[in-house]
């Protein structure tokens, strides 16, 4: 299915529900990229066990789509002081949720209770802000990109970097969460906003290799 060979079928078939999606994205040692920028398929993912948001984003919506699910992501994107954030969302029981990996104890999975993808991003806010600046920094979002449209590029297979889906994510519309005056006047996170803020999964290792988790 997909292109997916025997091995990699087994495992998505034991990742029957999005918590076990999760559970299994959160064993992959974080990407931190020490030989330059990469965009991993799912299968690369994989294959170097290694991944950063939108690299497991993409994993956890091939998965879900294996189950029955679109395939969807959405961008969630900050000033210019930090960093974007991609989630794979899904539908169940009516309501949206959200795969999310992070090497932080914050902008993880969220469960599927929210009536709309705005309410689901707002979900994120409070917990977005740098930890330099204390300042909150979530400015906008997109509607959930359906990764199908990529099926003849093979995303999910591909050995080189998906940058393609990158172009596409830049075009797509996103909506503004803020006006100017509500930026204006935001409280900076606290102390224990900050502590919080700063525990990490994944420890970054001088050399690539191996990915371990000390």
């Amino acid at each position: 299915m997909h292109g997916f060979n025997k091995e990699e079928i087994k495992l998505f078939k034991s990742l029957n529900t999005p918590r076990k999606i999760q559970n299994y994205l959160d064993t992959i040692p974080i990407n931190f990229e020490p030989e330059g920028d990469t965009f991993l398929s799912p299968r690369e993912v994989l294959k170097q066990n290694r991944a950063h948001c939108i690299e497991g984003a993409c994993l956890a919506a091939a998965i879900l789509r294996f189950h029955g699910h679109k395939a969807l992501i959405v961008d969630l994107t900050s000033n210019k002081e930090d960093q974007d954030h991609v989630i794979a969302v899904f539908k169940q029981h009516g309501h949206w949720g959200a795969i999310s990996k992070t090497n932080h104890a914050v902008l993880r999975y969220r469960e599927p209770v929210y009536k709309t993808i705005r309410e689901l991003v707002m979900s994120f806010f409070h917990e977005y802000f740098r930890n330099d600046s204390k300042k909150k920094t979530l400015r906008s979002y997109t509607n959930p990109i359906d990764l199908s449209q990529f099926d003849k590029k093979g995303w999910t297979t591909d050995e080189k970097n998906l940058w393609y889906i990158v172009d596409k994510i830049f075009k797509v519309k996103h909506y503004l969460i803020l006006s100017k005056k509500q930026i204006a006047t935001l409280r900076k996170a606290d102390h224990v906003e900050i502590q919080a803020g700063n525990i990490t999964e994944w420890k970054q290792k001088l050399s690539p290799h191996p990915w371990n988790k000390k």
